[in-house]
């Protein structure tokens, strides 16, 4: 039975960083059938963390971050061309020219794109710009070569403050306009937030919070402001909206797949549930797309927008494609992802959004490197380390193992008596951006009603 695994069709849908790597997991692990990798992108899969820091400094030219392939793959690549619909009756992907691609099993690694500002004529004046692609990317380098005399960001989470760290070294005036109280607020909780807005304005940032940009102004089509909801008037040749990332799941609409806004659902082997909760053997989804429970997070459905969950849950989802029930495995890792901003390194491993509590377990704000551990209900859940990295590997283990919080004193660098406060997280509705890890709850994006025929 095992051979039938391992021959076939496969068809992946999104030639991302996940995609990439399912591919090649699928070869490794002995498939030898028919591979094919759709893209709506004319680019082979690339690296998209240097988008918003390298490519924008100028140190990495945007043609520059395709990611290497690990092996070859053996693979049709259909790039340039977009998903449009998926039949789950006939086992075919609709692509938007018309051609249908049967396949025997499915991998969804459509991912996420940047959300657009919300008023289409002001969105296309000449100067607003989103960073996602690298083409957007690229974009905006050349925009920053010119030298604009203010940029605005629009949004504060981890890609519009990574976007403010490169103007300003470039030595670029820059205004962020925040919705809520602080930057990285939402994805960090209170602590780090007011820390993170001290950052800023120390190196010379005109960070608004508390605010909402109401409208983008232009003149014969090109930018030339934003008007506040406090009234104020921003002037600016640029504005970038950071208002976080819309997953890409419309092309299945009417699949009788559990898609919606807040991704594919998904079981912990990656297998896509269809909307009435059941489980599919021949549908696996993997990346920013997938939501799918961990039990170190009261099995709630994990969204997330990491690039080391991409590549696990993709390795994951490849090796249990290709092979029967008792080898297949569940993707359990634990969240991890890093930043890097005026100056620091931002790492962090659990999800720091799932506490009701934090402390500062290492270092001090004042010092400016530190390590915040956050707990949930007396046990830790996540830690946060601001150019301190080397404690995350023990408080990963922690995290694994259920262990109590607060962490227990006495190492040589923490505190005797860690002050423990509130985590601080605010509802993602008074946000400008969205969290890159997202607890999404077991509520579904729809309510269904089942009938069922008289007898």
């Amino acid at each position: 039975m095992s051979g039938e695994f391992k021959s076939g069709r496969i068809v992946i849908v999104g030639a991302s960083l996940a995609g990439l790597r399912a591919a090649e997991t699928l070869r490794d692990e002995g498939f030898t059938g028919e591979l094919t990798l759709v893209g709506d992108e004319p680019h082979p899969p690339y690296d998209r963390p240097p988008l918003s820091k390298q490519v924008l400094l100028g140190r990495v030219p945007a043609a520059d971050v395709g990611l290497p392939a690990r092996r070859p793959v053996d693979a049709r690549w259909k790039l340039g061309v977009r998903a449009s619909g998926l039949d789950p009756a006939a086992k075919e992907v609709l692509l938007a020219n018309g051609e249908r691609l049967p396949f025997d099993r499915l991998l969804i690694t459509t991912g996420t794109r940047a959300r657009p500002w919300p008023h289409p004529e002001e969105a296309r004046l000449d100067g607003v710009l989103t960073v996602r692609t690298v083409d957007d990317a690229s974009r905006l380098a050349e925009r920053l070569d010119a030298g604009p005399r203010r940029v605005l960001v629009i949004g504060a989470g981890f890609t519009g403050s990574e976007i403010a760290s490169a103007c300003r070294e470039r030595g670029l005036a820059v205004t962020v306009a925040e919705r809520g109280p602080a930057p990285l607020v939402g994805a960090l909780g209170g602590t780090l937030g007011s820390f993170a807005a001290r950052l800023q304005r120390a190196h010379g940032v005109d960070l608004r919070c508390g605010v909402t940009v109401t409208s983008l102004l232009g003149s014969n089509g090109r930018l030339t402001g934003a008007e506040l909801s406090d009234g104020s008037r921003i002037d600016a040749e640029i504005a970038v909206v950071a208002l976080g990332a819309v997953r890409n799941t419309e092309w299945l609409d009417g699949s009788g797949l559990a898609a919606g806004p807040r991704g594919v659902a998904c079981d912990a082997g990656c297998r896509a549930f269809n909307m009435y909760g059941i489980v599919t053997d021949d549908v696996f989804v993997a990346g920013d797309v997938a939501r799918f429970p961990h039990p170190l997070f009261d099995y709630q459905m994990l969204a997330l927008e990491h690039w080391g969950n991409a590549v696990e849950q993709a390795e994951v989802a490849a090796h249990n494609m290709v092979n029967p029930g008792p080898l297949r495995r569940p993707h359990l890792a634990v969240p991890a992802f890093w930043s890097s901003q005026f100056g620091l390194n931002i790492k962090s491993v659990g999800v720091p959004t799932f506490s009701d509590q934090v402390t500062i377990a290492q270092g001090s704000v004042e010092e400016g490197r530190l390590v915040v551990v956050y707990g949930y209900r007396g046990r830790i859940t996540a830690a946060v380390s601001v150019n301190r990295a080397k404690w995350l590997e023990h408080y990963q283990h922690l995290i694994e193992t259920a262990a109590p919080f607060p962490p227990e004193p006495g190492a040589a660098d923490r505190p005797a008596a860690p002050r423990v406060v509130a985590s601080d997280v605010p509802d993602p509705k008074v946000l400008s951006h969205g969290p890159t890890v997202a607890l999404t709850g077991h509520l579904p994006d729809r309510r269904l009603a089942v009938l069922r025929p008289m007898v």
